[in-house]
């Protein structure tokens, strides 16, 4: 199955940013990212995923240069709206770019772009990297408006946030997490309607990778901190395996439905 492959196959994109903050911790080059990067390829990644942040606290620009040489599938190139990143973006030339919202002082991506609330300063950087070939992908919650105004700039891909959902079900708020499952299956169904491609991603675990797999609008999903958590524990081609045997069981079964 190619990249592109029909509805029936979901993608997995592998985030290769927690290998760069094990390496970080100590300096120097090991672990190496791209290497992490080409075992999850060889293990059955469908493409690979690293997030440049204006601080460079896990991946640095020369990872992203090695990992356009290197890579043999689909660089997603995630990155703050900003001058500086465009620039990096458009001589790196990856196969697509994940706008998301960026804070120096958060862990982790905290919820989605607001992109309706931002429409002015992110139309000409959508333009400006689909002009170069760059498909773009909007980083944003499962609200209507942000799909909408997703739509309107003309961004081909929507990713959706599931950090809500994924929290609400591990910490067992059963009607939290439902509210979050229906929000989710009602903004696929809409981004799909608008011609949207629609991808997601954040706080997946097999469980709810499995789960939201069932959602046959769903086309990609990006997954990093669980499976390098996983591989830690039972390397990292067992855990892709692990995570695309889970995903597969999601896409063959029902429509999804419930909450867990």
């Amino acid at each position: 199955m190619n990249y592109l492959g029909g509805q029936s196959h979901i993608r997995l994109g592998v985030n290769i940013d927690h290998v760069a903050t094990v390496r970080n911790a100590r300096g120097g080059r090991h672990p190496d990212p791209v290497k992490a990067a080409l075992i999850a390829v060889e293990a059955g990644a469908d493409g690979i995923t690293a997030h440049l942040r204006e601080d460079r606290r896990h991946i640095r620009d020369d990872d992203m240069a090695r990992l356009k040489a290197e890579l043999g599938k689909p660089l997603n190139f995630e990155m703050g709206a900003t001058d500086e990143m465009v620039e990096i973006a458009l001589r790196t030339r990856p196969h697509a770019v994940c706008l998301v919202p960026e804070k120096r002082q958060e862990l982790t991506t905290e919820g989605g772009l607001d992109v309706a609330g931002q429409h002015n300063r992110l139309a000409p950087v959508v333009a400006r990297l689909r002009d170069a070939g760059i498909r773009v992908s909007m980083f944003i919650a499962a609200d209507p408006r942000q799909i909408e105004a997703s739509a309107r700039l003309q961004a081909p891909v929507i990713e959706i946030h599931t950090g809500a959902w994924c929290d609400a079900l591990a910490e067992g708020k059963e009607s939290e997490a439902g509210a979050e499952w229906d929000r989710i299956r009602s903004g696929v169904r809409l981004a799909r309607t608008a011609g949207l491609e629609v991808h997601a991603g954040h706080g997946l675990t097999y469980a709810s990778a499995e789960t939201i797999s069932g959602l046959p609008e769903i086309m990609e999903l990006n997954i990093g901190h669980f499976l390098i958590g996983e591989a830690i524990l039972s390397g990292l081609p067992e855990a892709i395996r692990m995570m695309r045997a889970a995903m597969m069981r999601g896409r063959v079964a029902a429509p999804a439905g419930a909450t867990s």
